[in-house]
């Protein structure tokens, strides 16, 4: 088995455009939570998301091929763009053709499905845009990165809900430390912001009509979000042979299924994949120093995953720096691990553990050390990254200071 290093990084969200700016809002405990403007919001319950604020394809992509793609796929690409130029990847036809991309997306092309919607049921027309399907399709994404960089390897998307991101960027891992591919683009990518969902999500109960404050008494929901992050992945000899910088290493993956309810947590199912990422990783749980939680703000997830960590870390939960960075940059749904993950590697490359925004009020049923509010300076060797989803299905990445 080869040993995986990170060795590029992009992001688009509401924190900012570009990973810089990513790691300075999470440091700064800087949120980008408002009112959402993309799309009108006067009938829902909630009004506030986490929005890429003013986005236009024009910086990014000609009209023409911006007409291709939605939202997220967008987001994808941009993301990969800076994820390769961080890693200053220099292309060769055989490395085109042994590298991967997996990403994660749970809704995929939302925003143009609701336009087709609407077009029928709404306005009554008998067509809808002749580029639905292909804008629509969810491995939109993990096509348009391959078109734009030739790679011509395995390319696939996974869909597991709010796990979306974690199974791909933890099948990416797999590829590449066993030799089945050379150089692997992976993460997540999601823009969930269109009526259609929005009232879908209204009807589930568990958005915050006001801001998202995980772990905190007076929690109320979550709060969405949309964005992309995207890394390379490669073996770390190569990485080391050539002087690439190298912002992470990538050390363990592991999951789990609940098996017992469609939309409420398990704590014995997250425990379960947390004990597979340690296992994976061969590590106990002692030399683990902090965790990005899942962290969702709603009543349910955050007292399981309190306990669930309680049960896989004993006396030792009591030492861990836990946040959950989703109080910031929103619940991005297939994208959400991808921007958890790239919090976690920025926490060990920089030695600042971002903090959980919008806290306000211990609950004594969510006990842990959760940074509140204001970023932490402390150096930790080991990092996980938790993402538990609807349906039961879990992953969790484990992350190595380089």
């Amino acid at each position: 088995m080869r040993r995986v290093a990170i060795t590029g990084a992009g992001a688009i969200c509401a924190l900012g455009r570009n990973t810089t700016e990513f790691a300075e809002s999470l440091r700064e405990g800087r949120g980008g939570i408002g009112q959402i403007e993309s799309t009108g919001v006067a009938s829902l319950r909630f009004q506030n998301g986490a929005e890429v604020r003013n986005y236009s394809h024009q910086p990014y992509f000609e009209d023409r091929r911006a007409d291709f793609m939605d939202r997220f796929a967008q987001f994808a690409v941009i993301a990969a763009r800076e994820a390769v130029e961080d890693a200053g990847v220099a292309w060769t036809p055989e490395l085109r053709e042994t590298s991967a991309i997996i990403t994660g997306s749970c809704v995929g092309g939302q925003s143009t499905e609701d336009v087709g919607f609407v077009e029928l049921y709404q306005k009554g027309h008998n067509r809808v845009h002749p580029l639905t399907i292909p804008k629509t399709m969810a491995n939109a994404g993990a096509s348009h990165i391959s078109m734009e960089f030739g790679i011509t390897g395995p390319a696939f998307t996974i869909s597991t809900a709010c796990s979306s991101a974690a199974h791909a960027i933890g099948q990416a891992f797999q590829m590449v430390a066993t030799g089945t591919s050379d150089l692997a683009i992976t993460g997540g990518s999601e823009a969930p912001f269109s009526l259609g969902i929005l009232k879908a999500w209204e009807a589930m109960r568990v958005v915050s009509p006001e801001t998202c404050r995980p772990f905190s008494k007076d929690r109320r929901g979550m709060i969405l979000g949309e964005g992309a992050a995207m890394f390379v992945l490669e073996p770390l000899d190569a990485a080391r042979a050539r002087g690439a910088r190298i912002h992470a290493e990538l050390v363990g993956f592991g999951m789990s299924a609940d098996a017992c309810h469609i939309t409420q947590p398990s704590i014995d199912g997250a425990a379960r994949a947390m004990r597979a990422a340690l296992k994976s990783a061969r590590l106990a749980p002692e030399q683990i120093g902090y965790i990005n939680a899942h962290g969702t703000a709603t009543l349910a997830n955050d007292l399981t995953e309190t306990a669930a960590i309680r049960q896989v870390f004993g006396a030792h939960a009591d030492r861990l720096a836990i946040s959950s960075t989703k109080s910031m940059h929103g619940h991005a749904l297939g994208a959400a691990a991808a921007l958890e993950c790239l919090a976690a590697v920025i926490a060990l490359r920089d030695g600042v553990l971002p903090p959980t925004a919008n806290y306000t009020v211990p609950d004594p049923d969510c006990d842990l050390d959760v940074i509140p509010n204001v970023a932490r300076r402390q150096q930790v060797e080991y990092a996980l990254s938790n993402s538990f989803a609807f349906g039961g299905l879990n992953a969790v990445l484990v992350l190595k200071v380089a």
